[in-house]
């Protein structure tokens, strides 16, 4: 038997952008989703993907849906 769904989809946000959305710099907000084991990584994923709204590699956060 499985155990319950540990498995969860998340939701990555550009930090870099979410900082300049309010001096209205950048043009957008850039999203990625991925999925995490709960169990194994219990605190926010952090990881490092590229933004094309930078255009650059910015550190992108969980954030809550």
């Amino acid at each position: 038997m499985a155990k319950a769904d540990l498995r969860v989809t998340i939701t990555l946000e550009c930090t870099s952008c979410t900082l300049h959305s309010a001096d209205k710099k950048s043009t957008g907000i850039s999203r990625y989703t991925t999925r995490k084991n709960k169990h194994n990584t219990p605190i926010r994923l952090e990881l490092k993907k590229f933004c094309p709204y930078c255009y650059k590699h910015t550190l992108h956060g969980e954030i809550k849906k």
